[in-house]
């Protein structure tokens, strides 16, 4: 294999375990912060998330696992939990009696409102302390050019 070939994997391979560990840390500092002031976890919240953007603050089932990238056993204990708590409850469809949906209740929302405030804020500063504006900007810009193709749902814009 030509010299330049190898470079470029090695290189490849750098970025994508630069990628990994970042990502490990970030969502452990972050699922932490979250957990300590909102016992909400990051899934929790991308969940309560995507529910109050949802129109009617509702989702079907499948769907939601489907944004989440999680298994339909994966949402259903996640949901389990949720409903538990009384953030988010089950629908159903008028006209599908097999189709079920989550939905966000007033004190999801509350819960979401206020959870987004400091994760926000959390993750502005997770960045802040390690890349200025520029390259904050250019990361954004590489990641959205890595995941072309994917959903490109922004889960820190305000509700």
């Amino acid at each position: 294999m030509p010299r330049q070939a190898l470079t470029q994997q090695a290189s490849s391979s750098d970025a994508f375990a630069g990628l990994l560990h970042a990502y490990a840390r970030a969502t452990r500092r972050l699922n932490a912060l979250l957990l300590a002031e909102h016992d909400l976890t990051l899934s929790d919240y991308e969940v309560l998330l995507r529910l109050a953007r949802a129109p009617g603050r509702r989702l079907r089932r499948v769907d939601l696992a489907e944004q989440v990238l999680l298994t339909a056993s994966g949402i259903t204990r996640l949901l389990d939990g949720l409903e538990a708590a009384g953030y988010v409850e089950r629908g159903s469809c008028d006209t599908d009696r097999r189709v079920v949906y989550a939905v966000l209740t007033d004190a999801g929302l509350e819960k979401i409102r206020a959870a987004q405030r400091s994760h926000v804020a959390q993750v502005a500063e997770l960045f802040a302390e390690r890349l200025d504006q520029e390259e904050t900007a250019e990361l954004a810009t590489l990641l959205r050019k890595l995941g072309r193709g994917a959903a490109d749902d922004d889960c820190d814009a305000a509700i």
